[in-house]
């Protein structure tokens, strides 16, 4: 199935995701702690592009992979609490413009 995503709205499909591959139930505490971890894969795969020290016996996805690990399990937590990401995106955008950044 291919799957278009035009905006930041169209990442409400992570709840047919999860419900198609059994992870509806996962809590949030469970979605965090996964958060947690995609976010050290991508880490790993930033040292491994940078040619930093990595362990070679570890897994490690590409940038891309990670940051799309991280994109849905973000979709998943935003889903649990019927969080609109657009939306927080954009109202938070606008607090930042008026903020003095040094």
């Amino acid at each position: 199935m291919r799957v278009i995503i035009e905006n930041l709205r169209d990442f409400h499909i992570v709840k047919k995701f999860e419900k198609e591959r059994g992870f509806e139930e996962d809590n949030i505490l469970h979605k965090c702690l996964l958060l947690g971890e995609e976010i050290g894969e991508l880490f790993k795969a930033i040292r491994k592009r940078e040619n930093l020290k990595i362990d070679t016996n570890s897994k490690v996805g590409d940038i891309s992979e990670e940051l799309a690990d991280i994109m849905m399990y973000l979709c998943a937590i935003a889903n649990r609490y019927n969080i609109d990401l657009e939306r927080a995106f954009r109202d938070k955008e606008q607090r930042n413009q008026k903020r003095t950044w040094q």
